[in-house]
């Protein structure tokens, strides 16, 4: 059985939660944030190691905040995201301030990382079935150089909206065999009736069924993924003439261009957990009730980690 870590993507700037660390927010019964939720699933569902990728400066602030008592359950790793983080031949262009996007995030895993990993979000609860799921898929995986097994926590797209604004999700096609066949990271998504509504990625309008599968980036992967995601960050840079301020590596596209090549398959792994996040300020009350019913319920301690 292989050792397995879990890979957090803390280094968001947090623009639409209006420029605040939105990951470090207190959320939980007794002041926990977020990721605390999730380290707690990850651990109960026998993951090894936890990578937590951020910026520098936010580094002694998460020390603060991740409770020693982490580090005696499960190793613990920082590893950072940074703007000038590229290949051989390239610098920052011009005007360039934000990270160039989740691809580009899980790059700084390259040499942490050496074993399975799972990818999830800081800001979003993902509940724990989707950390039994993802960790037993990749306990058991073996590495296939030619085409790569990846696995993927699918959601119902219902079960992931916000009450206050418009989301971005990866939408899913998914075969009756539990496969992935298209992925398409779809922005602007807002209930309308008995329907969702968004843009994809050309900025034309889609309606969509509110039971669609979406992805909430929680994914899969063997360690050679980070190889192949070298290379491909290293062609994107050098097709984005034009773009290079605002140009992002996003994981889902990056997945999904490896679907069409055949250089990956994809296994969906379905939960039927209800997500939430802090994805504006208004989200932040709905998330503190949920979490206060989730710990009535019995789900959760008062105190995760003491």
């Amino acid at each position: 059985m292989n050792k397995t870590a879990l890979v957090i993507m803390a280094a968001g700037m947090g623009s639409r939660y209006g420029g605040g660390i939105k990951q470090l927010e207190h959320v939980g019964v007794s002041g926990e944030i977020i990721m605390e939720y999730s380290i707690y699933d990850a651990i109960a569902a026998g993951f090894d190691k936890v990578v937590f990728i951020t910026r520098k400066e936010l580094e002694a602030e998460f020390k603060k905040i991740i409770k020693p008592s982490v580090a005696e359950q499960v190793e613990v790793e920082y590893v950072f995201q940074e703007l000038d983080n590229l290949p051989a031949g390239f610098s920052v262009p011009d005007g360039r301030t934000k990270p160039w996007g989740t691809g580009h995030a899980i790059l700084s895993c390259l040499g942490a990382v050496k074993e399975p990993f799972a990818v999830i979000n800081a800001d979003d609860y993902y509940g724990k079935e989707a950390f039994v799921k993802i960790h037993d898929f990749l306990a058991n995986v073996e590495e296939n150089k030619e085409c790569m097994p990846v696995s993927m926590v699918g959601f119902v797209l219902e079960n992931t909206l916000s009450e206050n604004g418009q989301v971005t999700r990866g939408v899913c096609k998914v075969d009756e065999n539990h496969m992935l066949t298209h992925i398409e990271e779809t922005f602007g998504i807002e209930k309308q009736g008995d329907i969702a509504v968004g843009k994809n990625g050309a900025g034309e309008p889609v309606e969509l069924p509110l039971k669609t599968p979406v992805s909430m980036n929680m994914w899969g992967f063997t360690a050679d993924f980070l190889d192949t995601l070298e290379a491909r960050f290293a062609e994107f840079l050098g097709g984005i003439a034009g773009n290079e301020a605002k140009a992002e590596f996003l994981l889902p596209e990056v997945v999904g261009s490896m679907l069409r090549e055949n250089k990956a398959k994809v296994k969906v792994l379905t939960s039927n957990d209800r997500w939430f996040g802090v994805t504006y300020h208004e989200d932040k009350d709905l998330v503190v009730r949920s979490f206060r019913a989730l710990y009535e319920k019995g789900e959760y301690p008062e105190q995760l980690f003491k």
